[in-house]
C-alpha cells in the first residue's frame, strides 16, 4: 500500500506582522488619491503644455494693455514693445471725450440691454427647466425636442431678416427694445437648467412639499431656485458675456446716435482716415472691465457650479 503524503501545514502568521504587499503597477506611481477616487498627477510635459496654453491665452489681453498705454507709432514699430507705457490716463480721457464716439452712452446702453437680457434668460430658463424636469404634461417631449432643435439651428443668422422686418413693422428701429427682444430667452439656458434640476432636486422633496400644501410656484421659489443657484450664476455670466459682445444685431437696429459699446469701438476705429490703434485698444480695455469684474466677484461660484454639475 502506498501511503499518501499529508499536506504540509502552513505556519501561522505572527501577530502584528505586516501583510504581504502586492506589487504595484507602474502607472500607480503617478496617481494621487483623493476622496472621489484616484487622479493621475501631471507630468513635467503636462505642466509645460499648460503654461504654454496659459501664455497664449493671456498674451492678447497683455498686448491690448501695452498698446492702450503707448502710441500708435510704438504699436507699429519693430521690435514691438513688450512693456506698458505711461499714456493710459491720457488715452482714457481722450476716449471718454471723443466727439465722434460717445463711449459713456455706449456703456449705458450696453448695461441696460445686457442686464435686461441676462435677467430674463436666467429667470425664464429656470421656469422652463423646472417645468421640463419635474412637471408632467402633455406634449412635454415634443416641446423639449423643439428646444433642442433651436440649439442645433443658427436661428439668429437664419432669422435676422424676418426679425428685422418685425422691428420695422413695430416701429422699434433705433430703440433699445429692438436690441433686447430677440434675446430674452434661449434654448441652451432651458436645457442647462433642465439637466441641473433633474440632478439636484429629488422628486421626493417636491412630493413632500405638495403634501404640505405648497403650490407649484411656491415649490419653484422656495425649493428649486436655491438648488439651481450655482447653475444660475454660470448661465448668467455666459449670457452677460455673449450679449455684451454682441455686434451684428445692434449694428442693424441701432444708429450711431444710440449705440452699444461695441458700436462705439467701431466708431472709434473708423472716425479718421487711419486707424488709431491706441484709441481702439483703450476703448476695448474699457469695454472688458465689467466682464473682468464679474469674473473676479463670481469666479469662485462659477467654478463651484461647473464642478458640482460635472460631479453630479
Amino acid at each position: 500500500m502506498s501511503t499518501a503524503t499529508a499536506p504540509r501545514p502552513t505556519a501561522p502568521a505572527a501577530e502584528g506582522a505586516a501583510p504581504a504587499k502586492r506589487p504595484r503597477k507602474k502607472r500607480e506611481k503617478h496617481a494621487e488619491h483623493f476622496e472621489g477616487g484616484s487622479v493621475f498627477a501631471p507630468t513635467v510635459m503636462t505642466r509645460i503644455g499648460l503654461v504654454f496654453v496659459a501664455i497664449l491665452s493671456i498674451f492678447p489681453l497683455y498686448w491690448m494693455i501695452i498698446i492702450a498705454t503707448r502710441s500708435t507709432t510704438d504699436a507699429s514699430g519693430f521690435p514691438p514693445p513688450l512693456l506698458p507705457g505711461g499714456n493710459l490716463g491720457e488715452h482714457v480721457q481722450a476716449a471718454l471725450t471723443n466727439p465722434d464716439a460717445n463711449l459713456l452712452l455706449g456703456l449705458r446702453n450696453s448695461f441696460i440691454i445686457t442686464g435686461t437680457v441676462t435677467l430674463s434668460v436666467v429667470l425664464l430658463s429656470t421656469l422652463g427647466g423646472f417645468a421640463f424636469a419635474k412637471l408632467r404634461f402633455r406634449g412635454s417631449k415634443f416641446l423639449m425636442g423643439t428646444v433642442l432643435f433651436s440649439m442645433m439651428v443658427p436661428l439668429q443668422q437664419l432669422g435676422i431678416v424676418p426679425t428685422y422686418m418685425i422691428m420695422v413693422e413695430l416701429e422699434w428701429m433705433d430703440t433699445l427694445q429692438a436690441a433686447i427682444l430677440p434675446f430674452l430667452i434661449n434654448g441652451f439656458g432651458i436645457f442647462l437648467m433642465r439637466q441641473y434640476c433633474e440632478q439636484s432636486v429629488p422628486d421626493e422633496i417636491i412630493e413632500a412639499a405638495r403634501i404640505d400644501g405648497a403650490s407649484t410656484f411656491g415649490i419653484w421659489w422656495r425649493i428649486v431656485l436655491p438648488a439651481l443657484r450655482p447653475a444660475m450664476v454660470v448661465l448668467g455670466l455666459l449670457t452677460f458675456m455673449l450679449n455684451w459682445n454682441e455686434f451684428l444685431w445692434p449694428f442693424m437696429v441701432l444708429s450711431e446716435d444710440n449705440p452699444t459699446i461695441q458700436l462705439v469701438i467701431r466708431q472709434i476705429s473708423t472716425s479718421t482716415w487711419s486707424t488709431d490703434l491706441s484709441m481702439v485698444f483703450t476703448g476695448t480695455l474699457i469695454s472688458i472691465i465689467p466682464i473682468a469684474i464679474l469674473f473676479v466677484v463670481f469666479g469662485r461660484q462659477i467654478v463651484h457650479g461647473i464642478m458640482e454639475g460635472s460631479g453630479k
